[in-house]
């Protein structure tokens, strides 16, 4: 059985230089879906199945992962080109502006393609991944760094390709289990999802380079804006890799903002708890501003 069967249809849209795989359901206003690491499309499958029923929700495989295009080159996954495929999808499918919704690196890229294309989103919510200013000032911190460790250990050549493909990917799967509060909102069956996506040819080369280009990526900035564009934020309390205090102060760089916390949860928030995510975000939606 195909992974997409039951969520939606497999369709793909050259943006950017870039040929992009996407899962899409539903009709109506455009909610563009973009996942972090080391995941793909498939961690939206429970809210592609909840908001296909008043949009047409689009779920990404950013450029890199799984079904969609994996360029060669370090060069290619930085900031900018990710905000430019997000801008050719958007025109691609035909649309002006969407609802933006982005979940680990998938979150960084929303902030700042908000940032740079802010007539285009209509509201953006974001998961698990803090403003860019509050992440910088973060990093700056021991708790966070140790936090972060992994995206130095990231930064060595082949070495941690080796290790995350050892045993059959099972960093992979541990990355989702270790982390889990709630271990049974994974199944082996979305493990191994997961392990295939990252099994495809140049797809862990292509997932690493992201973070071998953070460090000289305006990621680590402080200086940024106020954001014009509403803004939800939805965090697991219980995220191991990023820490609660790093969305405190958000609103001194967001007009309209809210967050909503979810306690007993991790940084895998939209698939541990998607029941109270998809709530959150429709009450948001439902809002006026």
């Amino acid at each position: 059985m195909a992974v997409t069967e039951g969520y939606g249809q497999d369709e793909y849209i050259v943006s950017n230089g870039v040929r992009l795989h996407y899962v899409t359901q539903g009709e109506g206003p455009l909610m563009l879906m973009l996942h972090g690491f080391p995941e793909f499309w498939y961690s939206w499958r429970h809210q592609l199945l909840e908001f296909s029923k008043d949009f047409k929700v689009v779920a990404l495989d950013l450029r890199g992962y799984n079904d969609s295009d994996k360029p060669q080159n370090m060069s290619a996954y930085v900031m900018s080109e990710f905000v430019e495929d997000v801008k050719g999808v958007i025109q691609g499918l035909g649309y002006e502006r969407c609802i933006l919704v982005g979940h680990d690196w998938g979150g960084a890229i929303a902030w700042n393609f908000a940032y740079t294309y802010p007539e285009m989103v209509e509201r953006l919510i974001v998961l698990n991944l803090p403003h860019p200013a509050k992440f910088a000032q973060g990093f700056r911190t021991p708790q966070q760094l140790l936090r972060s460790s992994y995206i130095f250990f990231f930064q060595l050549p082949w070495v941690p390709e080796f290790l995350l493909q050892l045993s059959d990917y099972q960093a992979i799967e541990k990355a989702f289990t270790g982390m889990a509060v709630d271990k049974s909102a994974f199944t082996q069956a979305d493990l191994e999802a997961y392990k295939d996506a990252a099994a495809k040819r140049g797809a862990l080369t292509a997932m690493l380079n992201y973070y071998r280009n953070v460090i000289q990526q305006r990621l680590l900035s402080e200086d940024w804006s106020i954001l014009e564009v509403p803004t939800l934020m939805i965090w697991g309390e219980n995220d191991t890799a990023l820490g609660k205090e790093l969305t405190y102060g958000t609103e001194a760089y967001v007009k309209n903002f809210q967050i909503k916390y979810i306690p007993n949860c991790s940084h895998w928030v939209q698939q541990e708890q998607p029941q109270l995510v998809n709530q959150y975000m429709r009450e948001f939606l439902a809002s006026s501003f």
